[in-house]
């Protein structure tokens, strides 16, 4: 009898989502996903490519984003730059946000990266619940973790990657685009650094 072979699929809810849902039960495999990224993937990489092994990076739109952000929060990250588009943060009554608030309470220092972008035109639930984490994580800020987040005039949920996956990369590979400068109170809180030519939309916070 021939073994069975599995056919290219769309995957999303399966290996994206952090927590299962009883209307999807397929879903809440992104553990076993992001084992496989790091304990099969990667080695598989490194063997092939040469790699900085302290410039580990994942990005991802939509629920792609959600695995991001999960890949972050938690308490030895694989990887060390997180690029989130216009994340899903209301899959499972925003479980991400408890996710990272238990974290938050552990005072556990995160030595990342993380840039967040959204199109201004997305939906409310999309751009309300990504301010719902920029406020959170600006109220009490992880140890080493420098965020930016930026809005994308014109943009909406479907449009927006190219653009937000353009402007985070070049962030990631600039460092004087993360520098420290004369600060200002930002949105809720959030400090801006005042830079040349940094966008009016861009917010940035850090705690060292």
């Amino acid at each position: 009898m021939e073994p069975a072979t599995l056919k290219p699929a769309n995957r999303r809810l399966r290996d994206y989502t952090p927590t299962a849902l009883a209307t999807e039960p397929a879903s809440g495999g992104a553990d076993i996903f992001l084992e496989f990224l790091a304990e099969t993937l990667w080695p598989a990489l490194a063997a092939r490519q040469p790699v900085q092994v302290d410039l580990r990076g994942i990005a991802g739109h939509s629920l792609g984003s959600l695995l991001v952000l999960h890949a972050l929060f938690q308490r030895m990250p694989f990887f060390s730059r997180f690029l989130a588009s216009a994340p899903s943060l209301w899959w499972n009554d925003r479980a991400l946000l408890c996710q990272a608030g238990r974290l938050q309470r552990s005072g556990r220092p995160l030595p990342a990266r993380l840039f967040l972008g959204v199109g201004e035109n997305d939906t409310p639930s999309m751009t309300g619940d990504l301010e719902m984490l920029e406020s959170q994580l600006a109220a009490q800020p992880f140890p080493q973790l420098e965020v930016i987040s930026r809005r994308f005039p014109g943009r909406d949920h479907y449009d927006v990657l190219p653009e937000c996956f353009a402007e985070g990369l070049r962030c990631f590979t600039r460092d004087r685009r993360w520098g420290n400068g004369a600060k200002q109170n930002g949105p809720h809180g959030i400090t801006r650094p005042q830079m040349a030519r940094t966008n009016p939309e861009t917010r940035r916070y850090r705690r060292s």
